[in-house]
């Protein structure tokens, strides 16, 4: 399967420098190229990409704007990953707000970008470990809402609830199998249920949502 990206920066040199590096695969292909937010809505909405790679800082309209723009569309497919030089909590928590898929530094290996668009386009999410902790330190100073008062809570079975307690905590299919005694394509089951359920893109949003909830509590 051949996965089609595209590229929005408003430098002309780190687009190229993307290119280069998504193309030397076989599975990739970069579709189309947006200098600002706008024009990344525009050819997202047009192209229709598996993934596009948003940058945050560009001119006429943010990419964290744009991002919410794209992915308010109904029925919208694609995925975001947000791609900054800056490691800003504001920037992190707008891109998952905005429902983006993934989180990335422009200064990660190149390794790390092809690994960040196949794993967002196969459906999943990128949060890494220093995101999840940024979540995690987030919600510890909010007043969290109590889970069983939160929508959604009620549609979840007994083991839907400990997937999400799991999925907040990291924890990969491999390791939700391993806990939960049962294979992985059980575990892939009970992932879509609980976002289905609860209305999420994807397991990003499930750990924010498990945070927000109170269904699990910062350093519980």
């Amino acid at each position: 399967m051949t996965i089609r990206v595209v590229l929005a920066d408003d430098q002309a040199m780190v687009r190229g420098g993307f290119r280069m590096i998504l193309e030397a695969e076989p599975d990739l292909v970069v579709a189309g190229e947006a200098c600002d937010g706008a024009e990344a809505v525009s050819l997202a909405t047009r192209l229709q990409p598996d993934v596009v790679l948003m940058d945050v800082q560009m001119p006429r309209m943010d990419g964290l704007e744009a991002t919410r723009r794209l992915l308010s569309a109904p029925g919208q497919a694609t995925r975001v990953v947000v791609l900054t030089t800056f490691e800003r909590d504001d920037y992190v928590f707008e891109a998952l707000r905005a429902g983006a898929s993934g989180f990335l530094l422009k200064n990660a290996p190149p390794e790390e970008l092809v690994h960040a668009v196949r794993v967002v386009a196969a459906g999943d999410a990128l949060l890494a470990p220093s995101v999840t902790r940024r979540i995690i330190e987030e919600y510890a100073r909010r007043p969290a809402v109590p889970a069983a008062d939160h929508a959604g809570m009620t549609r979840l079975t007994e083991r839907e609830v400990e997937v999400v307690r799991l999925l907040a905590r990291g924890r990969s299919n491999a390791e939700l199998a391993e806990e939960l005694f049962v294979s992985e394509g059980t575990v892939k089951t009970h992932v879509s249920s609980v976002l289905t359920k609860l209305g999420l893109r994807d397991r990003v949003q499930a750990v924010v949502f498990a945070y927000e909830s109170g269904l699990v509590q910062p350093g519980g």
